[in-house]
């Protein structure tokens, strides 16, 4: 017999939800729990690198003059430059 697990803090609403989208898609709640986890990751690698690979904000002159504004900043208000 397979072990049964636990998810803390699942609401009534949400955990009969969960049920129907098993249902409706005539998929096991385990199935479908794997996929859903598949997914999420796939699409949080997708934003990362997204993100990651994007071309930069500012250049370096920009950067620069910001940099300065903000060392500025700090030393008017007693932050450590």
């Amino acid at each position: 017999m397979n072990e049964i697990k636990t998810i803390k803090d699942i609401d009534t609403q949400t955990w009969h939800e969960f049920k129907g989208l098993a249902a409706r898609n005539r998929v096991k709640m385990g199935t479908l729990f794997k996929t859903m986890v598949y997914e999420y990751q796939k699409n949080n690698e997708k934003t990362w690198h997204k993100i990651l690979s994007s071309g930069r904000l500012l250049n370096d002159e920009d950067a620069e003059n910001l940099r300065e504004k903000i060392k500025k900043m700090r030393k008017e208000r007693g932050f450590r430059i």
